[in-house]
């Protein structure tokens, strides 16, 4: 059984870092893209950024360009996101999960398996 479990989630001020990480279980973690989404009180999850099987190919939500990293370590089964600078409106739960052929890599509806979240609140 499939199993994503995330850590790493806290408070922080404005301008702060944080790092994420995800661990996989109960499937073929190296044959699957990683994504990593958030989702905001009275908001519709969104794409934040996602990485390929092999780790070669990243992508990322306009909104943390440059401030975030996506990263993977395939013989641990851990997916990581740095997230610097952060902003208020980076608040939110963060879901990592797993997509074998997703349709598009920041589109929540292609993924396969999620996690539980980590919360993820940055006050000003």
């Amino acid at each position: 059984q499939a199993q994503l479990v995330e850590s790493g989630g806290g408070s922080v001020q404005a301008g702060g870092p944080l790092r994420l990480s995800c661990v996989g279980s109960g499937y073929s973690y190296n044959m699957y893209f990683m994504g990593w989404f958030r989702q905001a009180p009275g908001k519709e999850r969104e794409g934040v950024a996602g990485i390929s099987p092999g780790g070669s190919s990243t992508y990322y939500a306009d909104s943390v360009k440059g401030r975030f990293t996506i990263s993977r370590d395939n013989a641990k089964r851990t997916l990581y996101l740095q997230m610097n600078n952060l902003q208020p409106e980076d608040t939110a739960t963060y879901y990592c999960a797993a997509a074998r052929t997703p349709a598009s890599v920041l589109l929540p509806g292609g993924y396969n398996y999620w996690g539980q979240g980590t919360q993820v609140t940055v006050s000003s």
